[in-house]
């Protein structure tokens, strides 16, 4: 048998000789693939090369060469859009956007509309979203995508819609996928007669067809549930948005992407924690994203990168080739951190969204009309009893409810659950964080979360004396090993500095605009060195949403519920 090296998805095949079977593993990043009968390799020229010296008389296809050829050109081209000077970055095409980028976001559009596939690796608060938004308006007006497969936690789902009404200017159609799985294969499938063809054509004017780009989001534990569902659909293009959520190879969600992605012509990753525990973090994501860069099979990677020992030779003690997989992993990514995008503002807002279980949306609804009933038969309707019926509300969507004779009962849990996955994010990228809340039993879970999960914390709340406040914020701004700082809205609004923090996450909020804004001067103030990035946990459909919107605009709360009242209880 003639020993050939040959195209395939996306990797080089290798058929040989029987005989020559061991000779396949002096070349890394091997894995066989049953179905083509053939060892895959990385579609690199450095492993072509390799290929050659150990199977000097191999035939190599044509279709080899122009692939490499192609890869080659488009990496030369990306690497110098990324390292061209941001403040003189200007879009290579039109940019079909209603909202003004800034520079560093037209530098990683630059390079997302080069390469068929690159990761966004942009810090928290740097705009990942839309750029991502703008990398997919220039391939759907090239006629290159028509579906849109977006992958995300499931707290940042209910964004995504948001984000393209704000800033797509060109045609489209996101929709959420929740419910049950059945429930979304059939929102899945309703979306097929959307956007059945690949992208829109061009007419003979070279004017773009009035087509719409379909776009459906659904979360990373909802893929392997719905796999040949998503399959079957064959998106143009896939985003895993917060990607550090596949960096398990064993995982289900992970190996199901990994499949899907297969099908995809084009791929993002968006995330600015790619690396949390350790390098080898990166494998999972670049299979999915590009398995040229480091192959298909994860032994061949830690092999080459990581230093075991250990018990049974099982623990990575150490880390072989790091300046190999940081070139590799780079020539196709876009890094941005706040401290190198000078074009940022000076502070970012996010909102990540829960959804209340079904027992608790039911105590909400009839809480609701319960007080809507109530305050439509008072006479005389004042900012305060409108006030104490939003309270109970407001106590539900944190998860702990008040019975009206002293004892507080849990009622729902994933506001929390939210709370420790973001938190958790946070922390392994190295942060101190802040966290406001507003009731005392929030406030004790949030304690016992971090007691759990053995996090050196510091708290502030009415129940801490004056005297020992002091050394509460001290121990937070002088000791790396305090790691999150508590505290209650209504008390540690006001003369304390927090500024070892750059990131504060409001579990819940009051009514007062003074409260809200004092506690965000915490963070950023004199001594901040950093852009600073306030998180909102939401509930979706609950007074949350009207409260923060509220206080966005610099309202008076007060004002606003007893004019629009029936807005937050409906």
């Amino acid at each position: 048998m003639l020993t050939q090296i040959s195209l395939g998805n996306n990797c080089l095949q290798l058929r040989c000789n029987y005989m020559e079977k061991d000779l396949t593993r002096l070349v890394g990043g091997r894995s066989w693939n049953q179905e083509t009968t053939a060892w895959e390799y990385p579609l690199r020229s450095e492993v072509l090369q390799e290929l050659a010296r150990v199977f000097p008389g191999a035939k190599v296809d044509k279709q080899v060469r122009l692939a490499l050829a192609r890869q080659v050109e488009m990496e030369e081209l990306a690497k110098i859009t990324k390292l061209q000077d941001w403040k003189d970055a200007q879009p290579l095409e039109q940019l079909h956007l209603n909202t003004k980028p800034f520079a560093h976001q037209i530098a990683g559009y630059n390079m997302g509309i080069t390469l068929p596939a690159i990761g966004l690796l942009f810090e928290q608060g740097c705009g990942k979203t839309l750029t991502a938004i703008a990398i997919m308006g220039t391939r759907f007006a090239r006629g290159e995508i028509g579906r849109v497969l977006i992958v995300a936690p499931a707290s940042v789902v209910p964004v995504w819609p948001k984000e393209f009404t704000l800033h797509a200017d060109f045609p489209h159609k996101c929709r959420a996928l929740e419910g049950p799985v059945k429930k979304r294969i059939e929102q899945l499938q309703e979306a097929v007669s959307i956007g059945d063809s690949p992208g829109p054509s061009k007419l003979a004017s070279d004017q773009v067809d009035p087509q719409t780009l379909t776009v459906v989001v659904i979360n990373y534990e909802a893929t392997w549930r719905m796999e040949d569902a998503l399959i079957n659909w064959n998106p143009d293009m896939i985003i895993c948005d917060e990607s550090q959520r596949i960096k398990t190879p064993g995982a289900r969600q992970s190996k199901c992407l990994h499949k899907i992605g297969r099908i995809a012509k084009y791929r993002l990753v968006l995330t600015g924690t790619p690396v949390t525990q350790g390098p080898l973090d990166f494998y999972s994501q670049y299979k999915f994203l590009d398995p040229s860069i480091f192959g298909k099979s994860f032994y061949s990677f830690k092999s080459k990168y990581a230093i075991m020992g250990g018990y049974e030779n099982r623990e990575v003690i150490g880390y072989n080739n790091l300046p190999d997989l940081i070139k590799k992993a780079h020539s196709i990514a876009f890094r941005v951190r706040k401290e190198d995008a000078l074009d940022l503002p000076e502070f970012t807002d996010q909102e990540l969204y829960c959804e209340l279980e079904p027992k608790a949306k039911r105590i909400y609804s009839q809480l609701a009309k319960e007080s809507v009933a109530e305050l439509e038969n008072d006479k005389l309707l004042t900012a305060a009893n409108v006030l104490a019926k939003l309270l109970r509300l407001s106590q539900l969507t944190g998860g702990y409810l008040g019975d009206g004779e002293g004892d507080v009962h849990p009622v729902s849990k994933v506001k929390m659950k939210l709370l420790e996955e973001t938190l958790s994010d946070l922390l392994e990228a190295g942060k101190k964080v802040v966290i406001f809340a507003r009731f005392v039993p929030e406030m004790k879970a949030i304690r016992k979360l971090l007691d759990k999960k053995k996090v050196q914390y510091s708290f502030i709340a009415g129940e801490v004396k004056q005297q020992l406040r002091g050394e509460e914020v001290r121990r937070f701004q002088e000791e790396k090993e305090c790691r999150v700082f508590v505290a209650q809205i209504q008390t540690a609004g006001l003369g304390i500095t927090l500024t070892a923090a750059d990131t504060a996450i409001f579990y819940s909020l009051d009514y007062s605009f003074a409260n809200y804004d004092q506690c965000r001067a915490r963070i950023h103030r004199i001594g901040q060195q950093n852009k600073c990035t306030y998180i909102h946990l939401i509930a979706r459909d609950t007074v949350d949403e009207k409260v923060l919107k509220a206080l966005k605009a610099k309202k008076s709360v007060a004002e606003e519920i007893v004019d629009r009242w029936k807005e937050y209880l409906n």
